[in-house]
């Protein structure tokens, strides 16, 4: 259960990737009825200000590093690159003993690097911003480094890429671990897509997939709530008020990924919730997310999520 969670801090902290861990686990959202945290800002010295990247910005933990032992989850922000290893040794420790001693670790950005340093990456997949995964393999040879995707779940290690995609981590870990209601409603909280898969690629000409263009964005919000009808990429286009050849040139821009692969990823995600929430047939379910079969909703959903679908609501279908 994803109950208690520590933010460990160190000097010249990066404002945004802290912030990111603050607005996922941080705010006491159970008023909408959604899940509460409890979150613990810790450092080496507690009541201590750290700086931050940010000129003028400090942040003060209010815990210590004896917090982590108690941690489901052990979230680390991004902070400048040390070459040397030349991380404060407690707080390495300290993330080391809180792994052994069970808890998930999330780093967001350079926070790898801590991981690393911990011995965290040997023998693992993990990633982090596209400008330094050259330097993290160097320096943690041991560990394997996809340079092109937004996060890597190795289970109680996440590790994600720069900025936006440490929010696709954390909401990633709440589906994972308390439901796509949760992640869900703190995604509408955030105003934030509720998912992006986490083998999107990094480097995109819009690397937020907020989309900019008026008919492409009324023609995804659309397609979501019209996932269990069959589409084309020309009836997309024309919905959209554009050639077929515009239309896969600004979508690519605009979410990375091509329409089909898109609309796939949308049906998947309908039915990982329908799965959760529902005892519906899997034949109903292929129906309702568009699939059309059970054995073309078993095909995708094992690609993208790496188990079967009857699988998947053994492990987090709502107990009825």
């Amino acid at each position: 259960m994803l109950s208690k969670v520590a933010a460990v801090l160190n000097d010249q902290l990066a404002m945004f990737e802290f912030g990111v861990v603050c607005e996922v686990f941080g705010l006491d959202r159970t008023g909408d009825g959604l899940p509460g945290f409890d979150f613990r800002v810790c450092g080496v010295e507690p009541g201590k200000p750290l700086r931050s990247t940010t000129p003028g910005v400090s942040v003060t933990p209010d815990y210590g590093l004896d917090q982590l032992a108690h941690a489901d989850l052990v979230a680390i922000p991004a902070f400048p690159i040390h070459v040397d290893h030349a991380y404060d040794p407690r707080v390495v420790e300290a993330v080391r003993a809180a792994s052994a001693a069970g808890a998930t670790v999330l780093t967001v950005c350079s926070g790898a690097f801590l991981a690393g340093a911990a011995g965290l990456l040997d023998g693992r997949k993990c990633t982090t911003h596209w400008r330094y995964v050259e330097q993290l393999a160097t320096q943690f040879p041991a560990a394997t480094v996809d340079p092109d995707v937004l996060f890597v779940d190795e289970g109680d290690l996440i590790t994600s890429a720069g900025t936006a995609a440490g929010i696709d981590a954390c909401l990633h870990l709440v589906r994972r671990e308390i439901g796509s209601a949760a992640a869900n409603g703190i995604a509408r909280r955030m105003v934030v897509p509720p998912q992006r898969d986490g083998g999107q690629r990094q480097f995109i000409e819009q690397p937020v997939p907020t989309c900019t263009t008026a008919g492409l964005s009324g023609t995804l919000s659309w397609l979501t709530e019209n996932l269990a009808e069959q589409h084309t990429v020309d009836e997309l286009a024309a919905r959209a008020g554009m050639s077929t050849r515009t239309f896969a040139r600004r979508f690519a821009a605009e979410t990375g990924t091509t329409p089909v692969k898109w609309l796939t990823t949308q049906r998947v995600l309908f039915a990982k919730g329908l799965l959760e929430g529902t005892d519906l047939p899997l034949d109903r379910v292929a129906d309702r997310c568009g699939f059309g079969s059970g054995a073309l909703l078993r095909h995708h959903f094992q690609r993208q999520v790496g188990i079967a679908p009857t699988e998947y609501r053994r492990r987090f279908g709502v107990r009825r």
